[in-house]
């Protein structure tokens, strides 16, 4: 019989079943410094780990777990301090972002502040502006309003006067009266910055109420300080009477023996002045009214009446 060596035994030993793959559990790192590995294996329910193949795993597997535990512990450590380093930098950055989210607070505060400022400064301008041009205009107002402008009625001239039989528009038979005349005034601007537009009421002749004549005068513009001598024809063409002036006759029976007849003489004569365009623009209203009286025997000549007029 020859002795066996080793690797025939070894070759003709059954097979081991195959073994569940080994793993490692590592216990926490603790405070002391100390490491505690614990080490186990594990294999499937159905088959054991022989005995001794604890004793060959045993020194290889105590150095791998040592570096294993070394390796673990320190991880740790350097992820924390990654993450102060991030936290840390994201602290810086939200503070930057707040304190830009601060300055633009503070310049939107300083645009509205300013905006604010200006739109008062140019409401304050109107309103001064407004003020100050409405106390010029009524300076202009009042300044103008002494400036009142003049009129002056000189004379009258009665060119003819005829009184006739004859008949209305509705044929009926009256008296008819025929009066042509001119009068003759001055009308002056005392303005001394501003020119006048002018303008009158028609120029009537009365007896007892009764209209024996009307003219009107043409509209004019008068510059300042000056003045202007104004003829307006007064014309009364077969005005019928109706018995309102049974003692008008225009045939003398007797040379000088018709008494002069009594007229009243009345117009108006208004006048605006554009001082400051028209915003200023002041009127004056003037009402003369003249005792005249009509002298058949005196046709032609002038009849003064600047010593017969009242003026209103």
């Amino acid at each position: 019989m020859h002795a066996k060596t080793d690797s025939e035994v070894t070759s003709l030993a059954p097979s081991s079943p195959a073994r569940a793959p080994a793993y490692f559990v590592q216990s926490p790192s603790h405070d002391g410094g100390d490491h505690k590995t614990a080490t186990s294996f594990h294999s499937t329910p159905a088959t054991s780990p022989p005995r001794h193949s604890h004793s060959s795993v045993g020194p290889h597997s105590r150095d791998s777990s040592t570096r294993f535990s070394a390796a673990t512990s320190k991880k740790p450590r350097g992820l924390a301090g990654a993450h102060e380093k991030v936290s840390k930098g994201k602290k810086d950055w939200m503070k930057e972002v707040e304190a830009i989210e601060e300055e633009g607070l503070l310049d939107d505060d300083e645009r509205y502040r300013s905006r604010n400022t200006k739109r008062w400064y140019c409401l304050a301008f109107i309103v001064g502006f407004f003020v100050l041009f409405t106390f010029f205009a009524l300076i202009l107002w009042g300044a103008s309003r002494s400036q009142k402008p003049r009129v002056s009625i000189k004379s009258i001239t009665f060119q003819n006067f005829i009184i006739q039989a004859g008949t209305d528009a509705s044929l009926v038979p009256t008296d008819m009266a025929t009066l042509n005349s001119t009068v003759k005034f001055t009308y002056r601007n005392t303005g001394t910055f501003f020119g006048i537009h002018v303008a009158a009421t028609p120029f009537d002749l009365t007896y007892n109420q009764l209209t024996l004549a009307s003219g009107d005068m043409k509209n004019f513009y008068q510059t300042r300080k000056s003045q202007r001598s104004v003829n307006v024809v007064v014309l009364g063409n077969k005005v019928p009477l109706y018995g309102g002036g049974p003692s008008l006759t225009s045939t003398p029976a007797k040379p000088n023996s018709i008494p002069p007849i009594p007229l009243t003489l009345s117009f108006t004569v208004r006048s605006r002045a554009y001082v400051l365009g028209h915003l200023v623009k002041p009127k004056f209203t003037i009402q003369a009214q003249c005792s005249v009286k009509l002298d058949v025997n005196k046709l032609n000549k002038p009849i003064a009446l600047e010593k017969s007029c009242q003026y209103f």
